[in-house]
Order: C-alpha cells, then sequence, then structure tokens
C-alpha cells in the first residue's frame, strides 16, 4: 500500500495545483463579473459555460488522450487553460468569458480524466478505498486553498491571474517528472436514465438536484457575498468556510446513511437544507445566520451525490457499479449545467437573497418527492443496504469511480 500511495505522490501534486487554480478562477470571475455590473443572470450564464464544456470534454477528451498519450495531452490541456485564464484580464466581455469558460472546463476535463485515469490505474481490489479517500482530501483541500488564494490580489488586475496561470503551469511539472509508466486507458460504459430511474427512482432525482445546488452555490455565492458588502477578503474566506463545511459532514453523514433508511435519511436532508437556505438568506441580518445557514445548506449538498450513488449501488443485485456510478455522474453533470442558470434567474428578481430561496426551493421539491416516495413505495431494509461511500462528484471524471470499493466483487 505504501509502496502504491508512493508511486503516485506525483499524481497526487499535480491534482492539488490543477484543483487550486481552476477553483481560485471560478471565484474569482464570479467576483469581476459582479464588480463590472453585470447582472445575476448574465453571470450564471457565463458562468455555467464551464460546466457545460466539462461535461462535453468528458465525453470526447479520451480520444485526444488515447492518440497522442497522457503526459503530452496533459501538457495540451494546461496550455490552452493556462492561456485562457491569462486572456480574461485583457478584454471583460461576457460572449468571450463565456467561450473561455467553456473552453477551460473542456481543458479541466483532459486535465482531470488524466490524473484520475493514472491514479485509478494504480488501484487494487486492496487499495481503493484507501486511495479514494487520499483523493477526497486532497480535493477538498486544495479546493480550499485555490477559494483563501482569491483573497490575494485584487479581481481586476494581472497578479492574481498569473497566480492561476502559475497553479496550473506548475502541475504540469509532478507529471512530466515521473517514471511511472502511464496506465492503459479503459472504456466507462454508462447506465441510462431509464436504467438508473428502475434502480432508485430517489437517487436519480437527487443526483440531479446535488449538480444543480452545488454548482448553483459555486458560481453565484461570490456574487452573492460581493452583493450584501464583502470584500475580497471576505469573499475569500467564506468560500474557504464552504468548501470545509462539506468536507466535515462527509463521514458522519454518510456513515448515518448505513444505519437507517437512506431515503428517510435523503428526506430530512434535504428538509434541514431548505432551512438552512431560508436562514441563509438573512446574511444581510446577521454573519451568524449567514454561516450557519451557508454550513446546513451547501454542506449537505455537498453530501447528498454520495448518498444518491449509495442507492443507486443498492437497488443492484448484479452488474457493473462503475457503469452505474458513471450514468449518476452524468446525470449530476446535467444538474451543474442548470444550477447557475436557474440561480441567476431568481437573483435577477429577488435580489442577492434570491440565490438561497433558490437552494431552498430545490431542497423543498427533492424533500416533497422523496417523503412521496417513501409513503407510496416499499421501504428498502437497512440490512440490505451496500455500504456508502463518500465520492467528490464536483468536477469529477468517470474514470475515479473506478476507486470505488464496490466494484471489487465486479473485478
Amino acid at each position: 500500500m505504501r509502496q502504491i500511495v508512493v508511486s503516485l505522490t506525483a499524481m497526487f501534486a499535480s491534482l492539488a495545483l490543477l484543483i487550486a487554480g481552476s477553483s481560485l478562477l471560478g471565484t474569482l470571475l464570479s467576483v469581476r463579473l459582479s464588480v463590472e455590473g453585470f447582472s445575476p443572470t448574465a453571470v450564471g450564464l457565463v458562468l455555467v459555460f464551464h460546466s457545460v464544456g466539462f461535461v462535453i470534454g468528458t465525453r470526447l477528451v479520451t480520444r485526444v488522450i488515447r492518440r497522442v498519450g497522457q503526459i503530452r495531452s496533459f501538457a495540451a490541456f494546461a496550455a490552452v487553460g493556462c492561456a485562457a485564464a491569462l486572456i480574461h484580464p485583457l478584454y471583460v466581455d461576457g460572449w468571450l468569458w463565456a467561450l473561455l469558460r467553456g473552453l477551460v472546463g473542456f481543458c479541466f476535463a483532459g486535465l482531470i480524466v488524466v490524473l484520475e485515469s493514472w491514479i485509478s490505474g494504480r488501484a487494487t481490489n486492496a487499495t481503493r478505498g484507501a486511495l479514494l479517500g487520499i483523493y477526497q482530501v486532497v480535493y477538498f483541500s486544495s479546493s480550499a486553498l485555490g477559494q483563501y488564494l482569491v483573497g490575494l490580489g485584487e479581481s481586476d488586475g494581472y497578479p492574481i491571474y498569473n497566480l492561476v496561470a502559475i497553479l496550473v503551469v506548475l502541475s504540469l511539472v509532478p507529471l512530466s517528472l515521473t517514471r511511472s509508466e502511464a496506465p492503459v486507458m479503459g472504456t466507462v460504459e454508462r447506465l441510462g436514465f431509464a436504467e438508473l430511474y428502475r434502480l432508485s427512482p430517489t437517487g436519480l432525482i437527487g443526483g440531479l438536484a446535488a449538480g444543480v445546488a452545488v454548482s448553483a452555490f459555486f458560481a453565484l455565492a461570490p456574487l452573492y457575498a460581493n452583493q450584501i458588502g464583502f470584500g475580497v477578503d471576505a469573499v475569500a474566506h467564506y468560500m474557504m468556510f464552504a468548501v470545509l463545511a462539506t468536507m466535515l459532514l462527509q463521514w458522519p453523514l454518510g456513515r448515518l446513511s448505513d444505519l437507517m433508511d437512506r431515503r428517510r435519511l435523503m428526506a430530512a436532508l434535504a428538509a434541514l437544507a431548505a432551512l438552512g437556505g431560508a436562514a441563509a438568506a438573512f446574511g444581510r441580518i446577521s454573519d451568524s445566520a449567514l454561516y450557519i445557514g451557508t454550513w446546513t445548506a451547501f454542506g449537505i449538498s455537498g453530501c447528498l451525490y454520495p448518498i444518491c450513488l449509495a442507492m443507486i449501488n443498492d437497488g443492484m443485485e448484479e452488474g457493473n457499479p462503475v457503469a452505474a456510478s458513471a450514468g449518476l455522474l452524468f446525470v449530476y453533470g446535467i444538474g451543474t449545467c442548470l444550477g447557475p442558470v436557474l440561480g441567476s434567474l431568481l437573483m435577477q428578481a429577488a435580489g442577492p437573497a434570491g440565490l438561497f430561496q433558490f437552494l431552498g426551493g430545490v431542497f423543498v421539491l427533492l424533500a416533497v418527492y422523496t417523503a412521496w416516495r417513501i409513503r407510496y413505495t416499499p421501504e428498502f431494509p437497512a440490512e440490505r443496504q451496500g455500504r456508502y461511500v463518500s465520492v467528490p462528484a464536483t468536477e469529477a471524471a468517470p474514470a475515479l469511480l473506478e476507486l470505488d470499493p464496490r466494484s471489487e466483487e465486479y473485478s
């Protein structure tokens, strides 16, 4: 185990630099667009192109990687992504930035696919769980670091964009210097919507709702914080707090989901998150209400995807769990394309608090749907449930799903 982890040190180092740069750029652009006077709807429409580009990228970049190799393709994607990041401060235009966000999302998908396939290619049945745990720690810690770095510069100055470029370029170094052989890129099958719905209707709808909520928050929370009077430093600390909140809730909520009917837990969490959204909507009045509401609303939303994934796996008596996971990840990706647009429309109509009103509405609908399913369909016994595995869905590629320990029996 130790030897495998050591051999993957370069991959995790590249991952940390890449995630930090990506999270820094996303929050930075949201703040800059707000400062430039873009409406919430315009901000949402610009920033959603990152999710669109990423989802498209996860379906297409493997062709490039198989053709030229993993290290060369990684270098190409990093170079294009770095250049796109540096173009942003040259000319502030909504259409140009939307195109750049889509390009960065597409390239980021290629970078993540390379890193995750390299990590999963080294995994064995005995090490999957440990490697997935290391991946999660690296992912959330780097994302929190990226949010913190937003406060190091002004959103309208070149230095902070240069920092994004530096992080992305440096992610090339560990991977380029590794002596490990690149693993063979496999193909990942996906179950369709109908099959996922048959396995777990609540899991399918919950995965979609999780994508909507998480993406809306990441894209629009910096805009919200800026509009209620937060400076750049305060926005950075607030976003870092939100990332750490969802990281800290992963294990206890996952453990709880193994001990009770997951649908009842889903309904309770959705209702609690809706209350958190209502509390956060009063952030203009009290910072405490904002932080407590954010901990509840966003912290829970970040835990919904792995719970939904557990539901999907519970419904599978046989078959490929990786295919089921990849299918749900695609549904989650569709949700990430909807969240920023829908959330920004409500912010446009209701003001800054519209973001948390939107999140609260999503959670209310999820709670009502889950309660309806509980009432009219049989309960799945807790003793027959499989184990919960924490899988960070945000900007994750299907290759990561091969680290899921639940795939051991299938492999």
